[in-house]
């Protein structure tokens, strides 16, 4: 059984969908063991609420500096034991001595192709501003995982999304997680609790031919 600990910010759309597909046995061989926001009162810590999943606040606001924030918030994900840690819609800075602890067991999504629209300061909504000024015709998710750059991490799954010469940047946000986002995290997380993602030379590579059946 994967253990997962999904780490939010917000109203938590990316954590309903993983809890739906666990539910449903899409997500298979995965128990999500804590939820953890950076933030109070937030509708995600609700959601995880509602099907009964601890949930947990490690607010940079209760500390006395970034590093004492990260400690914290290392601690308690260790405290949960889990082999995995999802960001989803997670707006923090990784520490290192995180990545450090789970390689190649942290994952992100991101809401654009990456190389594209992606790194320091392109994160929610700026990515589809971004996105339309440029007029690109295709967007779409990333889902990766998680190394000491920003967004650099090797590349798990991507789905392409149209952009409608009509769109506004909210309106493409929603698109891309309805059409990509919540479609292609539980994938991800799917894979790798069956055992079908391996990294080799900074590339992922998926045999479903191997893994947990």
């Amino acid at each position: 059984m994967l253990k997962i600990a999904v780490l939010v910010s917000g109203g938590g759309t990316n954590l309903q969908a993983i809890i739906d597909r666990v539910q449903d046995g899409s997500i298979r061989n995965t128990e999500i063991a804590v939820v953890i926001s950076n933030n109070y009162d937030v509708y995600a810590l609700e959601r995880a609420k509602l099907s009964d999943i601890p949930n947990e606040v490690v607010s940079p606001k209760d500390y006395s500096d970034r590093a004492a924030f990260e400690a914290a918030l290392l601690e308690k994900i260790k405290g949960y034991e889990v082999d995995l840690v999802v960001l989803a819609g997670f707006l923090v800075k990784i520490p290192e001595a995180m990545v450090d602890a789970y390689p190649n067991k942290i994952i992100n999504i991101h809401p654009s192709l990456i190389p594209s629209f992606c790194g320091v300061g392109y994160y929610g909504i700026k990515v589809h501003e971004a996105a339309l000024k440029r007029g690109v015709k295709v967007s779409g998710a990333t889902v990766h995982f998680v190394d000491k750059g920003t967004d650099t991490g090797p590349i798990i799954i991507q789905k392409p999304v149209e952009v409608h010469d009509d769109d506004t940047p909210k309106i493409l946000q929603q698109r891309i997680m309805e059409q990509a986002e919540w479609l292609i995290l539980p994938e991800a997380i799917d894979w790798i609790a069956m055992g079908y993602v391996k990294v080799e030379d900074g590339i992922v590579k998926v045999d479903k031919s191997i893994g947990t059946e």
